[in-house]
């Protein structure tokens, strides 16, 4: 075969484009960022860090390291992202005393053993990424950051992964103590003389470094594992926040994907405005959704209004059946008199002696009605109402997806359990008022006083005409006011400490009790002397739970 010019030209480019990938593409792709996924709970957090570190314009690789407990759907998701997926089977924690959250956390010391890159920069779900932190990859064999006195964090970490030190490690796990039960008790034993490690300075010289010897440890500054538990106490950070580069969400339950936490912390709406640009890599998963949440939350936000609507239609056709008959009857009852008074000269003694006897009636029924409500009834209307309010928010708050939107999940909760509570509440008064049906019942059939039975059926009719009266609705609207009040308390005063946040939450949580104690009582004893009154009498059902 003939080589001619054109051919040889051809091959020579080609050949110096390998090379010049190969002299300058592979450093790229021997750096790695580097997270692990245990289960499906972390998922989004893994998405959102991924999203931070492309975001500050980072081309190195980002690997997640998945257990057997990850699910397929995570799996392909993590992947659409852009996510290097890698299986890997689980470590056994060997200390028999541990917080049951820490059953897989020695999974961490595998990433000493990737030994197909040669630098990874480690990064715990729960962190996130705020400035380009590339100038980590520059850490030579071992790198964390110092907290909580001596201890090292294993949040974030420059590992050069080694076979040698990955072996002594799994030759000493079984012996070394660790201090949290956990990987990071484990680190802090293997690398005791890590308080004493000199600080990693990234911006230093090519020709200083070569002056001296490599470290076996570097400490890493708090810019680049930036404690929001620290952010907590003193609220604000003890570093510049222009100059942060890594956040890290370390509180226990108060993870960034609970919609409830960016309602006590303020670093959490970073992670949250980070979440709100993820792509739909899948279908459905824009803005860090998840398809099955979204069916459920539509589920639960249309429900409790379908059945309030539908209670509301039945109280209104019944309301309205029973008001066109108490019309038809009051007009009867006027034609009548009427007539009466036209014919008969006596009509006006028989309204005198009417007028008399119902003054009469009206004062014998009073007086005797307040002497009937039983001695307990406050007391336990009471402690009915706030065991309903705490049933009906802790029903709410765990039937509300976690991982939905700070505002979806306040919606809903505040939904379902003013709803709850509603029907809860509204059932127990319904049954005082039966109570009170059964008093009045029994003691009309001691009595004599034909007179006040008729008052009181006339009244209850009149009573009947009108579906919910005022003083109801203060209370239901009072209680609703307070209970979305108490938490705004901070948010309308500006104040971001999370401390002084819980204490406004909970003045506001003391005067929505007292309105509650007092609102709870009085509605109890209104039913019971309701019944009093109705006690020959059907009502209809109120569009009001409470009345």
């Amino acid at each position: 075969m003939k080589l001619t010019p054109k051919f040889c030209t051809l091959l020579l480019i080609v050949l110096l484009s390998i090379q010049f990938q190969a002299s300058f593409g592979s450093p790229s792709k021997d750096q790695a960022y580097v997270t692990l996924l245990y289960g499906d709970e972390f998922l989004l957090g893994v998405r959102v860090l991924g999203k931070s570190i492309r975001d500050t314009g980072s081309t190195k690789d980002m690997v997640v390291l998945v257990s057997d407990g990850v699910s397929d759907y995570a799996v392909k998701l993590l992947q659409a992202d852009g996510w290097i997926v890698e299986k890997i089977s689980l470590l056994a924690n060997p200390n028999q005393k541990r917080p049951k959250r820490f059953w897989g956390v020695y999974t961490k010391l595998k990433i000493f053993n990737m030994t197909n890159y040669k630098k990874v920069v480690y990064l715990d779900a729960d962190t996130i990424v705020v400035k380009n932190i590339d100038d980590l990859f520059k850490c030579r064999k071992f790198c964390a950051n110092l907290k909580h006195s001596e201890r090292l964090n294993s949040g974030v970490m420059v590992v050069e992964p080694s076979a040698a030190v990955f072996d002594d490690m799994m030759t000493k796990v079984n012996t070394l103590h660790s201090y949290t039960g956990g990987d990071q008790g484990f680190l802090n034993s293997y690398y005791s003389d890590f308080p004493n490690a000199h600080v990693f300075e990234p911006n230093l010289s090519s020709e200083v470094l070569k002056s001296r010897p490599v470290p076996d440890m570097e400490r890493l500054s708090t810019l680049y594992n930036a404690d929001v538990g620290l952010y907590m106490l003193a609220n604000k950070w003890m570093v510049d926040e222009s100059e942060l580069r890594v956040i890290h969400y370390t509180l226990g339950p108060l993870k960034p994907w609970d919609w409830w936490t960016s309602w006590l912390l303020k670093p959490v709406d970073v992670w949250q405005d980070v979440r709100k640009t993820l792509e739909e890599s899948l279908p459905g998963t824009g803005g860090g959704s998840n398809p099955q949440d979204d069916i459920l939350v539509k589920v639960l936000f249309l429900l409790p209004l379908c059945a309030i609507l539908f209670c509301y239609y039945r109280s209104f056709l019944q309301t309205w059946e029973h008001f066109s008959s108490f019309c038809r009857t009051s007009l009867c009852d006027q034609i009548r008199h009427l007539y009466l008074k036209i014919r008969s000269v006596g009509a006006v003694a028989y309204t005198g002696v009417s007028s008399s006897s119902t003054i009469n009636s009206n004062q014998h029924f009073s007086n005797g009605a307040h002497s009937k409500v039983p001695s307990h009834l406050g007391g336990i209307s009471i402690i009915v109402c706030f065991m309903v309010a705490l049933v009906s928010f802790g029903i709410s708050f765990a039937i509300v997806p976690r991982q939905v939107m700070p505002w979806t999940g306040l919606l809903l909760v505040y939904e379902w359990t003013f709803a709850l509570f509603f029907l809860l509440f509204g059932g127990f008064l319904r049954l005082i008022y039966q109570w009170g049906k059964t008093v009045a019942s029994q003691a009309a059939s001691l009595s004599s006083h034909t007179e006040s039975f008729d008052y009181d059926s006339g009244k209850g009719h009149q009573r009947q005409a009108s579906a919910c009266d005022f003083v109801t609705w203060y209370y239901g609207l009072g209680m609703a006011f307070l209970a979305v009040a108490a938490p705004s308390l901070p948010a309308v005063f500006g104040i971001t400490a999370l401390f002084l946040r819980l204490g406004l939450m909970v003045v506001g949580g003391i005067v929505l009790a007292s309105f509650m104690t007092y609102a709870a009582e009085h509605l109890a004893i209104r039913s019971f002397l309701r019944g009093l009154e109705d006690r020959d009498n059907t009502r209809p059902r109120s569009a009001c739970f409470l009345c």
